[in-house]
């Protein structure tokens, strides 16, 4: 038997960013239907982020794709960040659901919290970080 110690496993977790810089396009707005949102993974030097954009009533918002009741990301399923009426935003996870425009959580285990905004803006036909 020998003391060798062993090799460290590889750090597999991904390094997660809450910002993104300004100006970065991220989309055509016609590729997010309107209700629709659409979700974003941006890789900024070794880390990464993880957000969303809803579009809804002519305007578009950006959310980090974080539900404030256990930090888990809000879709289950690719792109599926609304309830299927398109009013309003919700958990896969745990059913909360927020406002679309301004993040406020309506219902839900975290009733009265808000989703972490990530500014973004729809200009000439093109979404991105602002």
């Amino acid at each position: 038997m020998t003391n060798e110690a062993k090799p460290e496993a590889p750090d597999l977790e991904r390094k997660r960013v809450w910002k993104t810089p300004a100006g970065v396009a991220l989309c055509a707005l016609d590729d997010i239907a309107e209700p629709g949102s659409r979700g974003f993974v941006l890789q900024i030097g070794e880390t990464y982020f993880h957000g969303f954009v809803v579009r809804k009533d002519g305007q578009v918002a950006g959310w980090v794709d974080r539900c404030p009741h256990q930090g888990f990301p809000m879709a289950i399923e690719l792109d599926r960040y609304l309830t299927p009426d398109g009013s309003l935003i919700l958990c896969g996870w745990h059913g909360a659901v927020f406002e679309p425009l301004d993040g406020a959580c309506v219902g839900g285990p975290c009733a009265g919290a808000r989703l972490t905004p990530w500014p973004v803006e729809a200009s000439g036909g093109v979404v991105r970080t602002a």
